[in-house]
């Protein structure tokens, strides 16, 4: 029999996860990353891999507290479990398209209204593609998601009704980035004032849509391929930007907005047919 006092401790332990994953990426970043940029004035690709190392923290810290998280089970058998429900290949394809269009609809905003080539937007910065790719994949897509969805979402599920599990992951995910944000401004050259404020709220909004996302398809197909997937498809367009403002980002927290929300008026209308009463910001649904 599970008691509150047992949930409660549950929790606790969740949210000890959350705190090492924030400090080990953290500490990565200024420890590995100001190192290999700074010290060694590593290559652009060296400190681009370095850079896609630190994107594992999540994993790390579930690794490291395995045995506290999930004493119930061996780490195997908890792989198995999360790659194990079959996938909808159509899930797959719309999530994708959808992901993709929301990150190129602001671009083809910004080049019909300031004339700007749709092209130009884009760039390789000096890789090879296949390299790219490769980068967009090992960082985040396959670094974070066994902590942050194969084991975090299930955890807020337990606590949150759907939409307040998505928001409280959308954004713990979103400050997680802190660390970016911040580097980017004191040694990458990136704007302060108004631009970094709209960066912030865009990084919140976009990143918690994507995590809406990636609920009602995990909803529908609990394979954390279905997560992977739909990460890689933000990445590789987003590591490809190039010549962008906050006026990007503007565009991009609407469109994400809105195709977040599309997600949830889906996820809430096929449980509907199946529950004539949904509380939507209260209870569970299933």
């Amino acid at each position: 029999m599970v008691t509150k006092s047992t949930q409660t401790k549950k929790m606790d332990v969740m949210w000890k996860y959350v705190i090492l994953a924030y400090l080990l990426f953290w500490f990565m970043v200024m420890a590995l990353g100001g190192s290999a940029a700074l010290v060694f004035n590593a290559p652009p690709v060296v400190q681009r891999t370095v850079q896609a190392f630190c994107a594992w923290a999540p994993t790390f810290a579930f690794l490291i507290m395995f045995k506290k998280l999930r004493p119930e089970t061996s780490l195997k058998d908890f792989v198995k479990t999360v790659f194990s429900q079959k996938l909808r290949l159509d899930l797959m394809l719309v999530s994708g398209v959808a992901v993709v269009l929301s990150s190129i609809l602001p671009l083809l905003i910004l080049s019909l209204s300031s004339g700007q080539s749709f092209t130009s937007f884009f760039s390789l910065k000096g890789y090879s593609l296949p390299v790219t790719l490769l980068l967009c994949l090992f960082a985040g897509p396959l670094g974070e998601e066994l902590g942050w969805r194969g084991y975090l979402r299930v955890e807020l599920d337990k606590k949150y009704s759907f939409i307040q599990a998505s928001i409280v992951a959308g954004v713990i995910w979103a400050f997680w980035h802190a660390i970016l944000w911040f580097v980017g401004v004191a040694f990458e050259g990136d704007a302060m004032g108004w631009p970094l404020v709209v960066y912030i709220i865009s990084n919140v909004v976009v990143l918690t849509s994507l995590v809406m996302i990636m609920n009602v398809v995990m909803k529908r197909s609990n394979n954390l391929l279905n997560a992977i997937w739909i990460h890689l498809c933000y990445n590789v367009i987003f590591y490809h930007l190039t010549n962008i403002t906050h006026v990007y980002f503007g565009w991009l927290t609407l469109v994400y907005a809105i195709t977040g929300a599309l997600f949830l008026v889906y996820h809430y209308g096929y449980f509907s047919r199946r529950r004539p009463v949904l509380t939507w910001l209260g209870g569970k649904l299933p």
